[in-house]
């Protein structure tokens, strides 16, 4: 398994993609692309159509998958809000390479698998490891995960949605010679193929871990038989002047994922956003379904956290991979509140990457939306940082 990123600021998309697949070739050398993934720029939009015949003509992979994007990410670099073209490209000896595509209707979740095993090509007993890229207007993205979790339980899904786009049907996603201005596409990774998978959700917790005593759906009405708004109040009172400061833009809820855990960690929680509350009644709405039961604790985010997330999840991914176990490779799907609008410089979460796992190429976008797992699940994320890291299985 061999995998190569580059990535071009030429203005010209013939002389972009020429310039990437110089690159991808270099670093390839001689043989057959199994898949390559394009990320590309709205600059370029006149050009959708013709990005499959582009890249055919240098590289001829056997699959093409791709989207649009507002910035654009590969070579070691980030790119934001100028054009650019974003070229992976793999060679993956032994493993099976399924292109999907996937419409607005998707199967009932109350019905079988084997309808959602239809729709990816590939049934679960060869433990198809996903790689998805989806419309942010047009495709109910957590449906979509819902039933790929229920058809593939266990097994990674990793990705992000399209961006660039101001409104439905200007974004794109690519499919070998097809472009889809809706819906969602993907492949299948079948074979010798292991996907790992970090999610930086770029948070740390403040305050203490809570119980949900009483909740409507999203609306959170008791944290320890406490109305929600007082224990909030509390809080923000107990916290230093700069928290504070970040607290009245940057205040999330996360939600323990692992009810038995008793010592919560970094990655253990699913981000969700803090959406309002409301004094009169003492509720505070959150961005997820709750249950009574459910453990909480408020988290905030600024530029230092975030830094020290990714930090300290790629430190946990190094420490459990063995030098046998190194990734050939690597898709990062950032969103695009972080990179220069959150760090203030470019290049910030790749330059972290490689500082852990240097050599490994690594491509992607910035995303409205990123796909990732938490604790085996996998959620639609904002403002986060999630990796897809190819290794061989065996």
């Amino acid at each position: 398994m061999k995998w190569a990123s580059a990535i071009s600021r030429n203005a010209s998309v013939e002389a972009a993609i020429q310039e990437c697949s110089e690159h991808i070739r270099r670093d390839l050398g001689t043989g057959g692309i199994s898949l390559a993934v394009l990320f590309v720029t709205p600059h370029f939009a006149a050009y959708y159509p013709r990005m499959h015949h582009l890249i055919d003509d240098h590289l001829r992979p056997e699959t093409l998958i791709g989207c649009s994007g507002g910035g654009v990410i590969g070579g070691d670099e980030e790119i934001e809000r100028a054009p650019a073209v974003s070229l992976v490209a793999a060679r993956l000896p032994d493993v099976g390479v399924t292109p999907f595509r996937v419409d607005d209707h998707l199967p009932d979740l109350d019905g079988p698998p084997d309808a959602w095993e239809a729709v990816i090509g590939v049934p679960a007993e060869e433990e198809p490891q996903l790689v998805l890229l989806a419309d942010p207007f047009s495709v109910r993205t957590e449906a979509l995960l819902a039933g790929l979790d229920y058809a593939f339980p266990g097994l990674p899904k990793i990705g992000g949605l399209a961006s660039g786009a101001t409104s439905p049907g200007l974004n794109a996603l690519f499919l070998n010679d097809a472009v889809f201005d809706g819906g969602a596409v993907g492949v299948a990774l079948t074979g010798n193929v292991a996907v790992d998978t970090v999610v930086a959700q770029g948070c740390r917790p403040v305050g203490g871990l809570m119980r949900v005593t009483g909740c409507d759906g999203n609306m959170l009405h008791e944290l320890d038989d406490r109305p929600a708004f007082e224990v909030l109040q509390e809080l923000f009172t107990s916290l230093d002047e700069r928290d504070r400061r970040l607290a009245a833009t940057s205040l999330f809820v996360g939600v323990l994922m692992d009810e038995f855990r008793e010592e919560p960690r970094t990655g253990d929680f699913l981000i969700r956003n803090l959406l309002g509350a409301d004094p009169r009644s003492g509720a505070v709405a959150v961005g997820e379904n709750l249950h009574e039961g459910m453990r909480v604790r408020f988290h905030l985010r600024d530029a230092e956290t975030s830094a020290e997330d990714l930090h300290a999840v790629l430190t946990g991914y190094e420490e459990k991979t063995s030098r046998d176990e190194n990734p050939s490779g690597a898709l990062l799907f950032s969103c695009v509140g972080r990179g220069e609008y959150l760090y203030g410089q470019p290049n910030f979460d790749t330059g972290i990457f490689h500082e852990h796992l240097d050599g490994i190429p690594v491509g992607g976008f910035f995303c409205n939306g990123e796909i990732g797992p938490v604790a085996g699940t996998t959620f639609l994320h904002g403002y986060t940082s999630s990796f897809g890291l190819f290794r061989p299985r065996f």
